[in-house]
């Protein structure tokens, strides 16, 4: 059996950092999550490259919108010393408390040349959908 490339702690940091960053309305900093020339796709839409991307998340998250985002255990797969692909389970939950979406992030990370950890591609595949641009979950032995 091949031994597994340890996951660095930059990949948990940014993928941990996505949620309270984004609840919080920090977007200046929610942004610098994702590469320059980073994909994010929700809801059959695409958002190409940092800016877009942040301007497209902070049009759809006002104060009043934003709730918690609940994040499990990310399940990541180092493909290189320098790319990882990673799966997360999520629920949001409003502000007034009900849970209006669930699903799973599917993201491929880069190491920059600044040694941080990126979002290269993240993808809200929401319940019951499969994704479109990102890889499926792997089978587990």
């Amino acid at each position: 059996m091949d031994e597994e490339l340890p996951v660095p702690a930059g990949i948990l940091r940014c993928i941990a950092a996505y949620a309270p960053l984004c609840d919080d309305g920090r977007f200046a900093e929610w942004g610098d999550l994702f590469c320059e020339d980073a994909s994010f796709r929700v809801m059959g839409r695409t958002s190409e490259g940092r800016e877009a991307i942040r301007a497209f998340i902070e049009a759809g998250q006002p104060p009043e919108r934003r709730g918690k985002h609940m994040c499990a255990a990310p399940l990541v797969v180092m493909v290189s010393e320098r790319e990882a692909q990673a799966w997360t389970e999520f629920i949001f939950v409003t502000p007034k408390g009900p849970i209006t979406s669930s699903g799973r992030y599917h993201d491929r990370l880069v190491r920059g040349d600044d040694n941080r950890w990126r979002f290269a591609l993240r993808e809200i595949v929401f319940t019951s959908k499969a994704p479109e641009l990102a890889a499926e979950v792997p089978g587990i032995v």
